[in-house]
């Protein structure tokens, strides 16, 4: 298991557009299991979470559990510094 924790950046939040984007970021990780965790609220990254309502400054903890975990990892960490 992968893990990291990361401070939403955006002014916006986690919306629809980068949400929709996240989704299929990790959609290419069919292996792994990709969680996103904040306040208390858990969702699976492969599917639109913006009902989450993650606003700027708000930390959120991406888990990812599978065969290539390494590699989602490090990919979910880039896409939430240069998207989020």
């Amino acid at each position: 298991m992968k893990q990291f924790t990361y401070t939403i950046q955006d002014s916006m939040g986690i919306h629809a557009r980068p949400a929709g984007l996240l989704v299929k970021a990790a959609a290419a990780f069919k292996d792994t299991t990709i969680e996103i965790s904040s306040n208390g609220k858990k969702a699976d990254v492969k599917r639109i979470m913006a009902s989450m309502g993650v606003k700027q400054g708000a930390e959120v903890t991406v888990t990812c559990e599978g065969a290539d975990e390494d590699a989602a990892a490090e990919a979910m960490e880039k896409f939430f510094k240069e998207n989020l």
